[in-house]
């Protein structure tokens, strides 16, 4: 499919890098800045789709401008990408008076909030600590996937959500209590921070915000992990915001290495911590 679309450029090494192709799976986005180009990839396709059976489904299939419209930018595996004007000389190294910026998308936010929520209101009459552990791994997934965009705001409102929503909890369980009462029992200080959701045993709810910001390094040139340079691809993994912190922290230790057999580690390997 990728090269079906590239002939419709010019063979000139320019022209070709002006036209984006970015692939996920069955999802894929096609980037040029000129809309007769976008219209003939979008014929092009159709017609490649055809050839194996398939075809674009119009609900699914969408035409944006990522800075001016109605409705500018595009949603692509749980991001929005979208252009913000900006002064020009806030636009960085381009100074085309805009700044690209990419962040979880609406959807993929209500999704998230909506199993948080799902989760408290199975667990109205079960222990904090069965409730903590089940949330836990809801929020350290989600975040980590959108660690290596602009999230930052994103996780702060999260976390005002999530203290809302087991506020209600807990004053559903004491009708009868006061509010003292209650955030005394479910909610302890613990450093600099004051309302942190534990239990009695030290299990202690996460927060978004907790998250390290990470931002994504693209893969240098036409690297790959079949090229045999596992050093490279043992430095990325290291850095992956896929990885735990606690993981990255022994890797660095290890200095990328099996203990046991001291082979750098890549990306589909198994270890144990």
């Amino acid at each position: 499919m990728e090269t079906e679309i590239k002939k419709i450029v010019p063979k000139d090494i320019n022209k070709q890098r002006e036209l984006g192709v970015v692939r996920y799976a069955d999802d894929f986005v096609i980037m040029h800045k000129d809309r007769k180009v976008i219209d003939a990839a979008k014929e092009v396709i159709s017609k490649w789709l055809k050839g194996i059976g398939l075809e674009l489904k119009p609900e699914k299939t969408k035409i944006a401008h990522t800075l001016e419209g109605d409705d500018p930018g595009f949603d692509f595996l749980g991001y929005n990408v979208r252009q913000y004007k900006v002064g020009k000389y806030r636009s960085g190294k381009t100074q085309n008076g805009y700044k690209t910026l990419i962040k979880p998308s609406t959807k993929s936010i209500k999704n998230h909030k909506e199993k948080l929520k799902a989760v408290i209101e199975s667990h109205k009459a079960a222990p904090q600590a069965a409730m903590i552990s089940k949330l836990n791994p809801i929020i350290r997934g989600w975040c980590n996937y959108h660690r290596t965009v602009v999230s930052k705001e994103v996780f702060g409102e999260l976390d005002t959500y999530l203290w809302e929503i087991t506020w209600r909890w807990a004053k559903r369980r004491h009708p009868n209590k006061s509010k003292s009462w209650i955030a005394k029992k479910y909610w302890k200080a613990e450093g600099s921070r004051q309302w942190n959701f534990r239990d009695n045993k030290g299990g202690k709810l996460l927060l978004h915000s907790e998250t390290e910001i990470v931002r994504h390094v693209k893969v240098r040139g036409t690297e790959s992990p079949m090229d045999g340079n596992l050093v490279y691809w043992s430095k990325r993994l290291r850095k992956s915001p896929l990885v735990s912190p606690r993981v990255i922290k022994l890797m660095g230790k290890q200095k990328g290495k099996c203990g046991q057999c001291g082979m750098l580690f890549i990306d589909g390997d198994k270890w144990e911590s």
